[in-house]
């Protein structure tokens, strides 16, 4: 099935591969008690890429957590991106947008992933 011009294919309920990833890092901030879960989205389709990518760019806010904090993972692949998601904030491959402390509810609905 061909997609029209200006639609995608996520309007059609049609099955899409996210190429997308959101990734909380856990990270040192100077102004915290306590390392902090920042997030990122990735624009990369392989989870282990798109981690060591948010593990880079959590690296220039402060240092990256090396065991667990509160039950929470130092890096942890939250859910992939939808395509809905991923075409609507204009995430391009390989990009890496800091998306700050806070839960992000603009990259919504996240497609839940339980393969750890």
């Amino acid at each position: 099935m061909r997609t029209p011009p200006g639609r995608s294919a996520a309007d059609f309920g049609t099955a899409v591969r996210a190429k997308g990833w959101m990734i909380g890092v856990m990270v040192e901030l100077p102004d915290e008690a306590a390392p902090v879960r920042h997030y990122f989205a990735v624009g990369l389709e392989e989870r282990a890429s798109a981690e060591w990518k948010a593990i880079d760019a959590a690296q220039r806010l402060g240092d990256v957590a090396t065991s667990p904090v509160g039950g929470l993972e130092p890096v942890h692949a939250i859910a992939e991106l939808s395509a809905r998601a991923i075409e609507a904030q204009a995430l391009r491959a390989g990009e890496v947008r800091s998306l700050g402390q806070r839960t992000p509810r603009l990259w919504g609905p996240l497609e839940r992933t339980y393969r750890d």
